[in-house]
C-alpha cells in the first residue's frame, strides 16, 4: 500500500474547475470556497505547488476571481473531464512536482471532474488525497457517490484541516502561527 501521509515538498494542490458559471450551482459552495481559501493561504506559506483548471472556460466562464487571485497561477483550460487526459495539465504537474508527489484534490464537480482526475492520478501511480470538504457537486447525493467511488478506488478521503495540520507537521513552525486565524 502507498504511503498516505502528506508532507511539504512531496505534494501538490489541484483545484478543479472553480468557475463563475459552475460554482453558483454547487451545493455547499460557501464552505467549499472557504476551505479552498484556507488551502491557498497554506500553499503560499509553505510553497505548496498549485494547479488550477477550468473546464471549457469559453462555455463555463473563468475561474472565480477570488480563487484565481489567491492561487496566483494561470488556469489550465481543458475539455476532458479528467485532468490526466489533458497534456497541458500533465506537463504543468510534471514541471512543478516529481512523479512521486501526492496530489491533493479540491474543486467541482466531485462525481465528474474530481473523480476522473483522481482515477487518472491513481492510474499514473500517484497517491491521491481528496479534500472532501473542499469538493462539491450540484447534488449532495452525487457528491457522496463520487467520494465513495474514489475511496473504493484507493484515494485517501481527507479534509482541509487534516491536510493543513499534516502539511504543517509541528506547532513550532512559524507557519503554524500564521495559519491559526484560518483554523479558528
Amino acid at each position: 500500500m502507498a504511503p498516505t501521509s502528506v508532507t511539504p515538498g512531496g505534494a501538490a494542490l489541484a483545484l478543479i474547475d472553480l468557475q463563475e458559471k459552475l460554482v453558483p450551482h454547487i451545493a455547499g459552495q460557501e464552505e467549499i470556497l472557504a476551505n479552498v481559501g484556507r488551502l491557498l493561504a497554506l500553499a503560499k506559506l509553505i510553497d505548496l505547488p498549485v494547479l488550477l483548471t477550468t473546464q471549457y472556460a469559453k462555455g463555463l466562464g473563468p475561474t472565480l476571481p477570488e480563487v484565481a487571485e489567491a492561487a496566483g497561477v494561470e488556469p489550465i483550460d481543458k475539455v476532458s473531464f479528467g485532468c490526466f487526459a489533458d497534456e497541458g495539465f500533465c506537463a504543468a504537474l510534471g514541471d512543478r512536482v516529481g512523479p512521486d508527489a501526492t496530489l491533493l484534490l479540491a474543486g467541482v464537480e466531485t462525481h465528474i471532474c474530481v473523480l476522473q482526475t483522481a482515477l487518472g492520478a491513481l492510474q499514473a501511480g500517484r497517491t491521491v488525497h481528496v479534500l472532501a470538504d473542499a469538493t462539491g457537486s450540484r447534488s449532495p447525493e452525487n457528491r457522496r457517490l463520487g467520494l465513495d467511488r474514489m475511496r473504493q478506488a484507493g484515494c485517501v478521503i481527507s479534509s482541509t484541516e487534516m491536510a493543513i495540520y499534516e502539511l504543517l507537521g509541528d506547532s513550532r513552525r512559524p507557519e503554524f502561527k500564521l495559519m491559526l486565524p484560518y483554523l479558528t
